[in-house]
């Protein structure tokens, strides 16, 4: 029984940790086999013209990808202006709650630190003391 137990939490914590990986994009090879296979069944190419074609596709894969890298996804949209307005009280209350607790000092210290919990929004360059993001 125990490992039954054990087998599903294992089982359960992989497909969580699966779940939360964004799904990458198949490889240029993938792509273009799958291409060619769809070409040669539904258009009938020569070798010649599936050797062009293939080029034509590599080169047009090989540049979205280059896209996608240098433009991320657009932001999400804003939320609702009631569940902001709501938020916004929630998190008033939460530091009246706080400041109720800290000295002025520590509370101070305590909202430069929260700021660095949130990531920063589209076109925000990075916020102090977050480290450097990687170059791609």
């Amino acid at each position: 029984m125990k490992k039954q137990i054990i087998t599903a939490w294992l089982l359960l914590f992989v497909i969580l940790t699966n779940a939360q990986e964004p799904p990458k994009p198949p490889s240029i090879e993938e792509r273009l086999k799958k291409t060619n296979e769809l070409l040669l069944k539904e258009v009938q190419l020569n070798d010649g013209q599936l050797n062009q074609v293939e080029t034509v596709f590599k080169n047009f894969f090989e540049a979205m990808d280059k896209l996608r890298k240098d433009n991320p996804p657009p932001p999400p949209p804003p939320p609702d202006p009631k569940v902001k307005e709501a938020m916004d009280k929630l998190v008033k209350e939460r530091d009246e709650k706080i400041k109720q607790v800290l000295t002025e000092d520590q509370f101070k210290k305590f909202k430069e630190a929260e700021k660095k919990l949130h990531p920063p929004k589209p076109g925000e360059e990075k916020r102090p003391g977050e480290p450097a993001k990687p170059q791609l």
